[in-house]
């Protein structure tokens, strides 16, 4: 008996030494420095690529100045806390952070690369041996640029890219091409349904103009032509109207479909709200818009395992930080 006791506890201390030092091989994204985002990164080069290996992913090799310069700060800011770029790092690559200003471990992979020192942010995304799989981004911190290397890598490497992860280019990609087209209709809540379908939409707001009920469309006019578009409206019997000092937003009423649904107590973005609200309206299927962590946020939400707070309506950073919040509390 005292034999099979020993061997049991020397079994937990196995295990429990072996997730600790898992746990320990991640940064964690709440207690790190602004430089690294809201990124949950691995520190050790043979541990990713032991694990790109055994899961088929790529390793997203973050080269980054810790503590760092402006602009390795901003990069973590502005880039590496965006959330679905974020969650497309973690649900779709091995997340690896080298500092260029420490030794080690650090200074070795620094030379594997022939990376220099004390340098702004640069990122590699590589195979389990090392290979490339994406031109190599540096000087170019936004992250447009990081999402088009990241796709480039996937296009090698899956079968298809995640609906999430496609609507979070369209939304980077059209930041400088937008446009706005109203249309009357004699219910905004149709309206924003069969608006909110076609390609290139990227939002739809409810509001009223001259006493009628309109929709006010922002689209990318690199992917849908106006006239397309006026086309499409009149075939479901709207009508293009010009914008006048009169337009106010139909607060309450803007993304009904959605509102009366669970999803309403998530983040969401603007593009993700849109089709999300349209798919209601025609009973299909909305969950192909989520990420992973927002599916298993709308599971727990349905089975009333999670902490309800409408969120859809807030600002998409501020709602995941909030949702995050909530998940942990």
């Amino acid at each position: 008996m005292k034999k099979n006791h020993h061997a049991l506890i020397g079994i937990l201390v196995i295990c429990f030494s072996f997730l600790s030092s898992t746990a320990q091989e991640r940064t964690n994204p709440l207690q790190q420095d602004q430089e690294l985002g809201k990124v949950s990164w691995y520190r050790d080069y043979d541990v990713a690529t032991s694990l790109s290996e055994k899961e088929n992913k790529p390793v997203l090799i973050l080269f980054q100045e810790v503590p760092g310069c402006a602009t390795c700060r901003n990069y973590g800011d502005d880039v590496l806390s965006n959330p679905l770029l974020v969650e497309a790092i973690e649900d779709l690559f091995i997340p690896l952070v080298i500092h260029n200003n420490k030794g080690g471990k650090d200074r070795v992979i620094l030379n594997q690369f022939n990376e220099p020192s004390w340098n702004n942010p640069v990122v590699r995304i590589v195979d389990a041996n090392g290979g490339g799989l994406a031109p190599r981004v540096a000087g170019n911190y936004s992250a447009k640029g990081l999402y088009t290397a990241m796709r480039t890598a996937l296009a090698k490497t899956y079968a298809e890219i995640p609906e999430y992860m496609d609507l979070l280019g369209k939304e980077l990609s059209a930041v400088h091409s937008t446009k706005e087209k109203y249309y009357s209709m004699y219910c905004f809540w149709t309206g924003e349904k069969q608006l909110g379908a076609p390609e290139g939409v990227l939002n739809t707001e409810a509001g009223f103009m001259k006493g009628r009920e309109v929709v006010k469309v922002t689209y990318d006019d690199r992917k849908v032509d106006v006239k397309e578009l006026d086309t499409y409206a009149k075939r479901n019997n709207f009508t293009p109207i010009s914008q006048d000092n009169s337009y106010r937003p139909a607060s309450n009423d803007e993304d009904y479909y959605l509102r009366h649904t669970p999803y309403k107590y998530l983040p969401l973005s603007n593009l993700q709200k849109t089709k999300i609200n349209s798919a209601l309206g025609k009973r299909k299927d909305a969950t192909v818009y989520l990420s992973p962590r927002q599916k298993k946020w709308l599971q727990e939400t349905i089975a009333n395992k999670a902490k309800r707070e409408v969120l859809f309506d807030k600002s998409f950073a501020t709602a995941w930080e909030r949702k995050l919040a909530l998940s942990q509390g």
